[in-house]
């Protein structure tokens, strides 16, 4: 990747610096852990079981904890340190229970934690082939990061997408302990998982749904235990349950401030749903699509 200032249509060339130290990585991480995964930061060089996490991390949206490792070498693998930090996790689900009350100043219990949510993230600067091939599974609670360094004082942090996802990381459990166990309570949810057994009509609505969102600029997909949500760069946009007659559309506004002429946005703003926002949109045919995209993007000017 080249990136360029520009002036008068003359393009410089923005130089790649590199980081002297982990430790400048994980600083840089910790302080804008909300900003750059959406993340609540909890504690940093969190030690138990002579283990060292490097960052200790809450998922308000999935109610999961996040561990977080940096890298400024390519000598690791990253399932066998992505899965011994799991079970390490899952293995002392009091603990961390504990430890996250006492330091956030808040009275979860255990049962409040969705521990099948749980993952880790890798960050470095590089990954070699072979730890990039090794995320190939379509269930891994585990993901890599790139960060680049600029000398105009820029920093992007680059998700490494898997290259296929067709094989469960199960068809290697049978041979690791550690993987076997932390996968009998750890599940990556899929698109599948919601779509699977539904009717043609409601996946071919919920296609041109996505399709419409994912268009509106830098949207990734994040499916979850209960939803699907599609998020931008601060926040989720729009969180979707799939049923069987319908898709219930959640925009993340407040219901004071969105701008339904129509009148067809319910307000649950004092009622649990699976989504984010005060705003519930039913969505069962095509036709209404086009007016559900305009209350969407005014959550992306919001959230995007």
């Amino acid at each position: 990747m080249k990136n360029f200032s520009f002036k008068e249509n003359s393009l410089n060339q923005i130089n790649e610096q590199k980081f002297g130290l982990e430790k400048d990585i994980q600083l840089l991480t910790e302080s804008n852990m909300n900003k750059v995964f959406g993340l609540e930061f909890v504690k940093s060089e969190y030690s138990l079981n002579s283990f060292r996490i490097d960052s200790l991390c809450f998922d308000l949206l999935t109610n999961s904890f996040v561990i977080v490792e940096y890298k400024n070498t390519k000598n690791f693998s990253v399932i066998d340190q992505g899965y011994s930090y799991l079970s390490l996790l899952l293995n002392n689900k009091a603990e961390f229970v504990l430890l996250y009350n006492e330091l956030m100043d808040k009275s979860i219990k255990k049962d409040d934690v969705d521990w099948s949510q749980s993952k880790v993230i890798f960050i470095s600067p590089t990954y070699t082939v072979y730890q990039k091939e090794s995320i190939n599974f379509k269930d891994l609670p585990i993901e890599l990061w790139e960060i680049k360094k600029f000398e105009n004082d820029t920093v992007m942090y680059l998700p490494i997408k898997a290259n296929q996802q067709t094989e469960s990381i199960n068809t290697i459990s049978t041979i690791d302990s550690t993987i076997l166990t932390v996968s009998k309570e750890v599940k990556t949810y899929t698109e599948s998982d919601h779509l699977d057994n539904k009717p043609t009509n409601i996946i071919d609505i919920y296609e041109n749904l996505k399709l419409e969102t994912l268009g509106l600029g830098e949207v990734v997909v994040k499916p979850n235990k209960q939803s699907i949500a599609f998020v931008g760069n601060k926040k989720n946009i729009i969180d979707v349950v799939i049923l069987k007659s319908k898709i219930k559309a959640f925009i993340n506004l407040k219901y004071s401030k969105i701008d339904d002429y129509k009148k067809m946005v319910r307000d649950v703003t004092n009622i649990g749903t699976w989504g984010n926002g005060d705003c519930e949109f039913v969505l069962d045919n095509l036709e209404d699509i086009d007016y559900l995209m305009s209350l969407v993007k005014q959550s992306y000017k919001v959230n995007g």
